[in-house]
């Protein structure tokens, strides 16, 4: 597994990502199809199912699942010729802003601190022993001060 591929230029962890582990996984993609149609896109299931899978941000330049172009944070990226967000001078700028829409499903307000973690372990390092365990605490921790 390549690492530094799957990992999305905004620092979100295609890697652990049940619509990437939904490739190999038939529960899962079933689990997303079904949590995806939920959100009332004008979609039928089967046309879900097909599209909920995906390979990483980098292999679909930039499109996220069920999107059709690429998002802020791949073309700005692109534009400036850097590989990730924690490669940026502008680092963190409003393209990384955290949102409450489906907070508690998405794992999208984590790219801010997952890029700091990058940017002082390396990517391989975070990816291997860090990643996961920022996911599963977002997703599951207790409120800890």
């Amino acid at each position: 597994m390549d690492l530094r591929e799957l990992t999305a230029p905004c620092g979100l962890d295609c890697f652990n990502c049940p619509f990437y582990l939904a490739n190999d996984n038939e529960e899962i993609r079933k689990q997303m199809a079904l949590r995806v149609q939920e959100y009332g896109l004008p979609l039928s299931y089967e046309a879900i199912y097909e599209k909920v899978a995906c390979k990483g941000c980098r292999k679909r330049n930039g499109v996220p699942p069920l999107g059709t172009e690429p998002c802020k944070v791949s073309k700005c990226i692109s534009s400036k010729g850097i590989e990730s967000c924690a490669d940026c001078s502008d680092f963190p700028c409003d393209n990384l802003h955290p949102y409450a829409e489906h907070a508690s499903v998405l794992p999208h307000n984590i790219k801010v601190f997952n890029l700091a973690l990058i940017r002082k372990m390396g990517i391989d390092k975070w990816a291997k022993e860090k990643a996961k365990n920022v996911r599963e605490t977002y997703f599951g921790g207790k409120w800890n001060i």
